[in-house]
């Protein structure tokens, strides 16, 4: 195994993982905003679920998104 090639090929699906979720959430508060489903005073649960079905792995991360 290439450890350098390994490190760079997590740290790129990372990002992507990041970028495109920030991206979703945001769009969807907006959405729930406008909507006035949201006030923007809330704080959100919000869950995330690593998988890799290969080794077995399924990770959950809990945590929360606060709007102020």
């Amino acid at each position: 195994m290439d450890q350098e090639s390994f490190n760079l090929s997590i740290r790129k699906f990372l990002k992507m993982v990041g970028v495109n979720s920030q991206r979703e959430i945001e769009q969807a508060v907006q959405k729930a905003l406008d909507a006035r489903r949201l006030t923007g005073e809330e704080t959100l649960a919000a869950k995330v679920t690593l998988e890799i079905p290969s080794l077995g792995v399924r990770v959950p991360f809990d945590g929360e998104i606060r709007l102020k």
